[in-house]
């Protein structure tokens, strides 16, 4: 069973893991640099919120997810979240449950829209489940993304109404 608590301190070296593995896929996160365990902690302690999703029979964390304002002042009511789910692990349905729970956080926190800036149009079942929790997609910017080889792949803008 997956259980989804807030990010503890304890908690940096499996996350750094699992969003560095990430990172270094090259097909979803923008970054290309992997975060240090201090860079790592700083960065998930600096969100509004980091969930992390743990498996309750190895106690092993098995994804994450950050949320954040998408933007300042009179756009600051739209969050940001960005997921993160351990390469063995995939096809679990774990991202769909990170997604749930930071829908409900995001609401939790008073954000009233979730946006999501550049989901990679590869990532097709990403896109199927935003599509199926109700996101409404926004547009497609051609070559938005660079992938780790080299070529130049869409990425598709979504939100939900929280």
């Amino acid at each position: 069973m997956i259980t989804i608590r807030a990010y503890q301190e304890t908690d940096v070296a499996e996350a750094m893991g699992i969003w560095n593995e990430v990172v270094r896929d090259g097909v979803a996160f923008p970054q290309v640099e992997e975060l240090t365990e201090r860079e790592a902690d700083d960065f998930f302690t600096s969100q509004s919120y980091t969930g992390v999703a743990v498996d309750s029979e190895t106690d092993e964390i098995v994804g994450l997810y950050i949320l954040h304002p998408n933007n300042v002042g009179r756009c600051g009511h739209i969050c940001n979240t960005s997921y993160a789910v351990r390469s063995g692990k995939r096809g679990l349905h774990i991202g769909e449950q990170l997604v749930k729970d930071s829908l409900v956080m995001g609401a939790r926190l008073g954000f009233r829209l979730m946006q999501f800036n550049a989901v990679v149009a590869a990532n097709v079942h990403a896109l199927h489940l935003y599509e199926r929790l109700g996101f409404t997609q926004l547009g497609r910017i051609p070559k938005g993304f660079l992938m780790k080889d080299g070529h130049y792949e869409d990425i598709v803008l979504l939100y939900i109404e929280l």
